[in-house]
């Protein structure tokens, strides 16, 4: 864990809404409005469609030059007779005309044009070599049959079964309730290897299993990303920065989803990137994503960098809810406590919007895993456990029906939990 002289001063003065220096502040992660620059009044008009394999006009284009106007005078422009002169002065030096009969007219000085890349398609790339997908094995249920028939068995002597039955409709009534914006849900963690990616592929698919909005799962850490991977996506194009320079307000849910990934439910997926190795997301672009993707999907879950990350501080402080996955390991219960603690200093928002998934990577942790729990919930944390599973220890595509009974329980009540603490804060 870095020191905390090195980078939670950083976090603290984000996570208290002192605004960046690079960004307008992270209140416009929040305002949910158009005023990013993606509007008409900015030079992209609804008739400017930004599909894939559409070419831009380039920039210069828009400014011709209008020859042997300068000692006319001109109170006021008018583009006809400027096109008439600029016409007769070409045909006496030979020069060939442009391409365009009319010179657009040019975009005011106080208002430039936020300069973006041409929409050009890029090339669909797997998510797995071919040359690597022969060595996954078939993938396992998560935990042997002995202990699902022990467990069968356990239900039906001890009548639990309905009891069971109720507690699971009662959490999916808690996540299935109604938004008026979209919810922002963040998933961290202080290092690697702690389980973020697999909780946020858990909570993405609780929610698009039980909601009927539309959900929305964006890689936020595009260097080594593990997400599509996780979700079971074959291909990858659009990534998020890709996005930023192509999504407007005026677009729709259908023309959105064009440049996303489709997944079962109802969900989507938009990946950080190619499996490139050096791939960057600066904020603003992250930003712009998300201001103008929120009004589309009731939930959004982030996979975020590991902190300190600034796209993961950007992400925590603009989500309603935030989940810490730990793992459930000494020096990861010794590093989670610490960073709790100093969350008390924190606006009370910050820790009691936080659920730290404690995750269970071997069948026999070193440690007490209940005992641990309570001693995080001390600090004022939402604490859930997520047991062992030798279907999510294998780190392949998640799928659902071969996971542990205990781990889908376990799932659901945190995807539920976290979803009543981003409703909770607007």
């Amino acid at each position: 864990m870095p020191n905390a002289d090195n980078w939670q001063g950083d976090v603290l003065r984000d996570l208290r809404g002192t605004p960046p220096q690079r960004a307008a502040g992270h209140g416009s992660a929040q305002g949910h409005g158009p005023a990013q620059g993606h509007g008409p009044a900015q030079g992209h008009g609804p008739a400017q469609s930004h599909g894939p394999g559409q070419e831009q006009r380039p920039a210069q284009e828009q400014h011709q030059p209008r020859a042997h106007t300068q000692d006319q005078p001109q109170p006021q422009p008018q583009p006809q007779p400027q096109e008439r002169t600029g016409a007769a002065a070409r045909a006496g030096t030979g020069t060939p005309p442009p391409s365009r009969s009319v010179p657009a007219s040019p975009v005011p000085a106080a208002a430039p044009a936020r300069a973006q890349r041409p929409a050009r398609s890029p090339d669909s790339r797997p998510v797995v070599d071919s040359a690597l997908t022969g060595t996954a094995r078939r993938p396992r249920r998560g935990e042997p049959a002995a202990a699902r028939i022990s467990r069968a068995i356990r239900r039906i002597v001890s009548s639990s079964a309905a009891r069971e039955v109720a507690e699971i409709t009662r959490t999916a009534e808690r996540i299935q309730q109604p938004v008026t914006t979209g919810r922002q849900i963040a998933v961290t963690s202080i290092r690697g290897g702690a389980g973020k990616t697999t909780v946020a592929a858990l909570l993405g698919t609780a929610y698009a299993h039980h909601r009927q909005d539309p959900v929305l799962l964006v890689e936020a850490d595009p260097a080594l990303g593990s997400l599509p991977l996780r979700l079971g996506a074959e291909t990858l194009r659009w990534t998020t920065a890709d996005l930023a320079d192509i999504v407007e307000p005026q677009m729709s849910l259908l023309d959105v989803t064009g440049y996303l990934v489709q997944l079962p439910d109802n969900a989507w997926l938009l990946p950080g990137s190619q499996g490139r190795i050096g791939a960057m997301l600066d904020t603003a672009a992250y930003e712009r994503v998300m201001v103008a993707l929120r009004r589309y999907f009731g939930v959004t879950v982030v996979d975020c960098e590991t902190l300190p990350a600034e796209v993961a501080r950007v992400a925590l402080s603009a989500a309603q809810a935030r989940v810490l996955a730990a793992p459930a390991t000494l020096d990861g219960i010794t590093s989670t406590y610490a960073v709790l603690q100093w969350m008390q200093g924190l606006p009370r928002h910050m820790i009691a919007g936080t659920v730290v998934a404690l995750t269970s990577t071997t069948s026999r942790p070193g440690i007490d895993v209940e005992a641990a729990a309570e001693k995080l919930r001390s600090t004022g944390a939402t604490v859930h456990v997520l047991p062992y599973d030798r279907h999510l220890a294998a780190g392949g595509a998640l799928r659902t029906e071969l996971l542990a009974r205990p781990t889908r329980l376990a799932a659901t009540r945190l995807a539920a939990e976290v979803f009543q603490l981003s409703q909770k804060r607007r």
